[in-house]
């Protein structure tokens, strides 16, 4: 059985994936292509971080590509992707966000700083807006501002998987927050490597988290009232994220020495308010909480 054959199982066992959590809630249909977007998601981020070497990540990644395409026919070697295939032509998926997302994996490849955050939010936007586009068209909606929820959404985030994972990226060399904004608050590079946790760090973060809480202001934004029970998947994930994001702000901003996480059963819990909230009557809203008001 080949690599993208295996991932399919892989994302029932993997319970501590908060895309598992945010799609349980979804109808039967809808829920089996989320998952095969996921597998096709997940071993396209695969080839970038477990290759052996770049010349055989690229290899891979031009072959995944290629792949692609066949499926298009049917013809690729890949099970996932002609399945993957169907669900673009059942749901009208533009293709164009597939290869966007893959993009976003070749710039791993290639970058491993950002000077500016237009550059870094270019990255989200391919490495994560990209699959909230994929997954609205799943998902359907009565307004096209939904896509700007998506998109916005996205980058939010990928930004509070970014500052969690800090010191992760760090190991690998990588350091995504941009250069321009460490040079602003006097955090060097190597103290971030380092792990180096102190005041300007802090500084540092706090504008970083607040660039963050932007970004989910801005897709709340664009949701509509009448999309918001179509959305709700996608808005279980953004609550999941906004509570993430929540405690690096009560930690203090230490990534350094834990990682921060939220527990499986919160994630049900958020799961579950946020499909109580889809299906209550109006004027129930107020008595099924949920911390981000989405």
């Amino acid at each position: 059985m080949n690599a993208a054959q295996s991932i399919l199982p892989d994302l029932d066992q993997n319970r501590q994936s908060n895309f598992y959590y945010s799609f349980l809630i979804l109808p039967k249909p809808k829920r089996e292509a989320i998952e095969t977007i996921y597998a096709f998601c997940r071993y396209t981020d695969d080839i970038v971080d477990e290759a052996a070497s770049r010349k055989e990540q690229y290899a891979r990644l031009r072959q995944w590509t290629k792949e692609l395409h066949l499926s298009l026919s049917g013809a690729s070697h890949y099970a996932v992707l002609n399945k993957l295939s169907t669900i673009i032509q059942q749901f009208n998926i533009p293709l164009k966000h597939f290869y966007d997302l893959i993009k976003g994996m070749e710039m791993d490849l290639t970058k491993k700083r950002y000077r500016t955050f237009a550059e870094l939010q270019e990255y989200c936007y391919h490495a994560a807006s990209t699959v909230g586009l994929i997954c609205a068209e799943v998902f359907g909606y009565k307004n096209e501002d939904a896509k700007q929820y998506a998109m916005n959404l996205g980058i939010a985030l990928q930004l509070t998987n970014i500052l969690r994972d800090i010191r992760q990226d760090a190991k690998r060399g990588r350091i995504y927050l941009p250069l321009e904004d460490l040079r602003r608050f006097q955090y060097s590079e190597e103290e971030l490597l380092q792990g180096v946790y102190n005041d300007r760090f802090v500084e540092l973060m706090k504008f970083e988290c607040e660039r963050a809480h932007a970004f989910f202001r801005r897709a709340k934004a664009f949701l509509a009232e009448e999309d918001k029970p179509l959305f709700t998947a996608a808005r279980t994930m953004g609550n999941i994220y906004y509570l993430l994001l929540r405690r690096i702000e009560k930690a203090n901003y230490d990534v350094f020495s834990r990682r921060i996480r939220l527990s499986p059963p919160l994630k049900l819990l958020i799961a579950m308010v946020l499909s109580l909230r889809s299906k209550a009557p109006k004027n129930l809203h107020r008595y099924i909480r949920a911390e981000l008001p989405a």
